[in-house]
């Protein structure tokens, strides 16, 4: 293990959550929850205001509104977090090319690989500097730790939340490690805990004590030894750049079980539209194509195509996931749905069948014109009565709590709710002051949907300071 506390972890504070109070200034300082609004909803994340409540990350949506009635419900804006998520990792590679995300707003960095970090002093004043730079660029904030490796990296930065920063000193690991509860450590859930407990063991501490013998009797010998090690603040876990992406999917999960199959049809449909633009988004292709059901039971169904070649073909990738769902039994009805794409290139193949298709139609229609017939010739005619085109159904906005809008005379805004064919909105920017709300017919022709803003305004002239890097 290093003898610099050169390993790096950040971890954004309350993420979703902080990145809704940003833009919506009559949120900041307010209980925030962001999740799933339905029945079968859950708390993706909650500001610290809601977790005085009890509100937690995973816990039913029901059981938090419970807990924290009067709080701001939101759905989750996925767009804008990963925008952000982009920017808070281009300040990481700043500082080294090993930077190991493990989620949009959670990364170990290697400072010593980077030449940002080689003692302690150093260490801690690179992570001052990026702890400025993200609230500079994003207007967020984010808790780092600094050790010797990993594990005790990412304690630290457990340590300094909300929006702080602690550096493990070396050669203090073990006595910082020994009060702490076994759950701590990487590896240890609640079944690991409940064996180490009913063993005596309740305390880091207790594990090192309890030696290498022991421990491989209770939990066998690779996690044993493993657990042993760490416990003795023995982690040599690399810090691993950003690995190539194996698939690129998408699922909804549906607060009804939908039962008609025509309805299921079109939400695959939707799904593999949602799919292929991330796909395109990544600037990828792929050769295999996933369908996931989800059924009333829970059980969950994974059928996939392998196609001759890559494809970003929406066209291509909505029949794959047709003739997928052809083989699926949906009678009892369907919770969760997913299209994902795997096998991935760089690169985009044309369909072959559609292009031996094309071909042999080509071929067809220069031997009909060889000999003389008229092309189409044995088609049924279609009587004028039939070739009227139906108008297209018509599709109901949604409005969702916390999505952004624009209304042609009131300008930018957010949606504080909908129902009962009325949508209430807020409006108001994430430089303004907290703004006045209103409320229109869902089908109001002056209201539309809209982009996030920026958090923090972009800058003018010669563009945003940042501190030099030590």
């Amino acid at each position: 293990m290093r003898t610099a506390p050169t390993i790096l972890h950040l971890d954004m504070d309350a993420f979703f959550a902080s990145a809704e109070q940003a833009s919506k200034p009559s949120l900041r300082g307010k209980a925030v929850v962001v999740g799933g609004l339905g029945p079968r909803g859950v708390v993706s994340t909650c500001s610290y205001e809601a977790r005085v409540f009890g509100v937690h990350s995973a816990m039913p949506m029901a059981q938090a509104r419970r807990l924290a009635p009067n709080a701001a419900y939101l759905v989750p804006r996925f767009g804008l977090y990963r925008q952000i998520s982009e920017q808070v990792m281009g300040l990481l590679r700043e500082l080294s090319p090993l930077v190991e995300p493990l989620s949009l707003d959670e990364a170990f960095v290697d400072l010593e690989a980077g030449g940002t970090a080689w003692d302690e002093a150093s260490a801690l004043l690179a992570g001052k500097r990026l702890r400025d730079d993200i609230r500079a660029v994003t207007g967020l904030t984010g808790s780092v730790g600094l050790a010797a490796c990993k594990m005790l990296a990412k304690i630290a930065s457990e340590q300094a939340k909300p929006d702080g920063l602690v550096l493990i000193e070396p050669g203090t690991e073990r006595a910082l490690l020994a009060p702490m509860p076994v759950r701590i450590l990487p590896g240890v859930g609640p079944a690991t805990g409940d064996h180490l407990r009913r063993g005596g063991i309740n305390t880091v501490g207790e594990i090192a004590e309890a030696g290498e013998d022991e421990l491989v009797r209770l939990l066998g010998k690779a996690h044993g030894l493993a657990l042993y090690a760490m416990a003795l603040a023995h982690d040599e876990r690399p810090v691993v750049a950003e690995r190539d992406t194996k698939s690129v999917s998408v699922e909804d999960t549906y607060d009804v079980d939908i039962h008609d199959r025509v309805r299921v049809r079109m939400e695959v449909q939707r799904l593999a539209d949602r799919c292929v633009q991330r796909l395109r988004g990544a600037q990828l292709s792929g050769r295999t194509i996933v369908l996931k059901v989800r059924r009333y039971d829970f059980s969950t169904l994974t059928r996939s195509e392998t196609l001759r070649g890559p494809t970003d073909d929406p066209a291509v990738v909505r029949e794959a996931a047709a003739r997928l769902l052809e083989a699926v039994d949906t009678t009892g009805g369907v919770r969760l749905l997913g299209v994902g794409v795997t096998g991935l290139a760089d690169y985009t193949q044309e369909d072959l069948f559609a292009q031996a298709q094309a071909q042999a139609q080509a071929e067809a229609e220069a031997q009909a014109a060889a000999d003389g017939e008229p092309e189409g010739l044995g088609a049924e005619p279609v009587a004028a009565e039939e070739a009227v085109e139906e108008p297209e159904p018509v599709v109901e906005r949604q409005w969702r709590a916390g999505h952004d809008v624009r209304h042609v005379e009131f300008g930018h805004g957010w949606v504080q709710g909908s129902g009962l064919g009325r949508v209430t909105v807020r409006f108001e920017t994430p430089d303004s002051a907290p703004g006045r709300v209103k409320t229109f017919r869902v089908d109001d022709p002056g209201l539309e949907g809209a982009e996030p803003l920026p958090l923090v305004a972009p800058p003018v002239g010669e563009g945003l300071r940042r501190s030099p890097r030590p």
